[in-house]
């Protein structure tokens, strides 16, 4: 038998062996059987297989058996096809550590479903199932013959074997596609280097001394060899060679270049890394980081950060600076100096920070960025949510790149200062334009070193001016910000949706405190002037028969005070501004003269009107004792002036009427 257009046929000479010739022709001349091709010019007839009655099928089958693979064949052919599903569970198929199964596998394993997927649906279907087997029965020898067959053409790595390929059928029957994932993956069984060795490997490159890979290869062939005893610090364990031998009892010998290939497979260089490193360098090496975006709106959120000014004074010591930015503009918001790097080299730079959100009378920003160092002292107060900054964003220690302003320092000391100053740069910078020029002096101690310095005072104008440059320079992001530079979104772009600063609540924390007394139910004394309560019923705020208080006040950039902020014992009495003199001569007086004098004229007449308002009612005593009808007037009149007789006739007036009445 075989197949003409893709169609089962039998030759006249293979049906010989079924039927006579005379019962052929008779056959096709009723039109019992279909001719698939006529004999003519030396070709023979070709019968299709299909139209041949049952008998003559049967009898086909039996002389030619290899003719149900033949159908077989065709009809997986026909019915072939790639199972995307089991596709998609491969690609997406996880194991226990993580890993993926190669693009390979998942190709084979992808073919090997479809045509497990197609022997399936022949089972399933009784009708093709009878036509391709005989007697309707799974010839298990034939399917996988037919199988095996389409293996070159379709890729497969199904069994072969009769029993195997139905093994693993109805393995696939009850597992699903897991049960063709090979079980030798993640199986350490046939590696030289187990877990356990490799554990090995790296606990010998663990030692201080951090050894080279060839050491580490040759302790661990050693201590295989049993020429070195290796324990465990912590237990005491003493490790055994025997563990670490193969199946014949031999020890598990490694070359240098294994075991650099697992000292350096990517994972374990971070465990290695992890144990010799530094903290700051394996977390800038080698620990995931954050990727962030700035924000839009200036004052949103600020970061503040010390640093030490590159350049050094002539005693051998670096000016220490802290900044405060604004994010989104990079400006520089505030800056202060010292010698030494304390706690009052933060306050002067938020006192400064302030001094200008003042002048341009913005708000306060939103959220605050710092670190621990320094500023730890006042996480309290200053730097605690809600209490002057909504937010407060504590920086990891030791993980500078979290910090914006550690970038902005950075952009600041290669931008500006790289341009304007000498000796910008650290004497091991991998870039050589970054080195600063230090020749080495041959002396006796042998760590002096030549250098440029510079004074306090010079380094502190020369880092100003870098400032002031540096704001003035055009954003790093032209697209966003087109055309503008860092001072100008800082001004243009504030936050619309911050709050005014708090100055009672802040200058209580950044402010200068003094201790001075309330005036004349008026004033109090601050630096040599007087500032005036806002009025004058604010006194009964002060606690009883003390009139001290405690003022806070921060001055501007000229030590000018504007306002002071009066409490009492923590409570918040008022905020007082300066009065205003004027000049007694009316002939010398101007405009700001005579807004002093009503200022001060308002204030006066709002006492008196206090005073009028909350008059003290007058009283006079009856005694209750006295016998009935006989009545004592007892009179205990003031001291009166000449102008109040009238109103003391009109009490006595009073007294003798209520005699009368009893």
């Amino acid at each position: 038998m075989e197949y003409y257009n893709n169609i089962l046929c039998a030759s006249a000479r293979d049906l010989e062996a079924a039927m006579s010739r005379s019962c052929y022709d008779k056959l096709v001349c009723r039109g019992k059987i279909e001719i698939a091709r006529r004999a003519c010019r030396g070709r023979y007839a070709l019968v299709i297989f299909d139209s041949l009655p049952d008998k003559y099928k049967a009898a086909m089958k039996e002389i030619y058996p290899e003719g149900g693979m033949l159908q077989l064949q065709k009809w997986f052919r026909e019915n072939f096809t790639l199972d995307a599903e089991a596709r998609s569970y491969f690609a997406a198929f996880r194991f226990d550590n993580g890993s993926v199964l190669p693009p390979e596998k998942i190709n084979e394993y992808t073919v090997n479903a479809s045509v497990i997927r197609a022997v399936l649906r022949l089972m399933a279907n009784t009708r093709a199932l009878r036509r391709a087997q005989l007697g309707g029965r799974v010839q298990w020898d034939e399917m996988s013959a037919a199988v095996a067959y389409f293996k070159q053409e379709y890729g497969h790595t199904l069994p072969e074997s009769t029993l195997r390929f139905r093994k693993k059928v109805a393995q696939f029957n009850r597992e699903g596609y897991a049960s063709l994932i090979s079980g030798k993956f993640q199986n350490q069984n046939s590696r030289k280097v187990n877990y356990r060795t490799e554990r090995l490997i790296l606990s010998l490159d663990s030692l201080p001394e951090r050894p080279f890979n060839t050491t580490v290869a040759e302790m661990y062939n050693q201590f295989v060899c049993g020429e070195l005893d290796v324990y465990d610090p912590e237990t005491g364990e003493m490790f055994c060679p025997d563990d670490f031998t193969d199946e014949n009892g031999e020890p598990v010998a490694l070359s240098e270049t294994t075991v650099a290939n697992y000292l350096n497979n990517p994972k374990n260089r971070v465990l290695r890394a992890k144990l010799h490193d530094t903290a700051w360098d394996f977390n800038n090496q080698h620990r995931p980081h954050h990727n962030r975006k700035a924000p839009v709106w200036a004052f949103s959120k600020i970061s503040m950060d010390d640093r030490d000014l590159p350049r050094k004074m002539p005693d051998g010591n670096r000016v220490k600076a802290y900044y405060a930015y604004d994010v989104a503009s990079g400006c520089v918001i505030g800056y202060a100096y010292n010698r030494l790097k304390t706690a009052d080299l933060f306050l002067d730079c938020v006192r400064n920070m302030f001094r200008l959100i003042d002048r341009h009378g913005w708000n306060c920003p939103a959220e605050v960025e710092v670190e621990h160092h320094l500023v730890n002292n006042f996480d309290d107060g200053l730097i605690r949510a809600g209490v002057v900054f909504p937010f407060v964003r504590w920086c990891n220690p030791g993980n500078s790149q979290e910090k914006r302003a550690e970038h902005f320092n950075r952009a600041k000391k290669y931008g500006v200062e790289k341009r304007s100053q000498v000796g910008i740069g650290r004497w091991y910078a991998r870039l050589e334009a970054n080195r600063p020029k230090i020749e080495k002096v041959y002396d006796e101690h042998n760590n002096t070193y030549k250098e440029a310095t510079y004074s306090y005072d010079q380094l502190v104008a020369e880092d100003i001016r870098a400032i002031a440059a540096y704001n003035n320079q055009l954003h790093p992001n032209q697209t966003m910000y087109p055309g503008l530079t860092r001072w100008q979104v800082l001004c243009d772009n504030q936050n619309p949706n911050l709050s005014p600063v708090n100055k009672a609540l802040l200058y209580r924390f950044i402010g200068e405190k003094t201790k001075t007394s309330i005036r004349r139910n008026m004033y109090c004394t601050v630096r040599g002037a007087k500032f005036c309560l806002p009025s004058p019923e604010l006194i009964e705020r002060l606690a009883p028969n003390d009139y001290d208080v405690e003022a806070y006040y921060l001055p501007d950039d000229e030590g000018k005070v504007a306002e002071v902020y009066v409490y009492q014992d923590n409570n918040f009495i008022a905020t007082c501004a300066p009065v205003g003199l004027y000049n007694e001569a009316t002939a010398e007086q101007t405009d700001e003269d005579r807004k002093n004098y009503e200022e001060q004229s308002k204030y006066v007449a709002q006492f008196d009107a206090m005073i009028k308002r909350e008059k003290i009612q007058k009283i006079r005593i009856l005694p209750c004792d006295l016998p009935d009808g006989e009545a004592e007037i007892v009179e205990t009149p003031p001291a009166a002036p000449a102008e109040d007789v009238d109103e003391f006739r009109f009490e006595v007036d009073y007294a003798r009427k209520a005699k009368q009445d009893l």
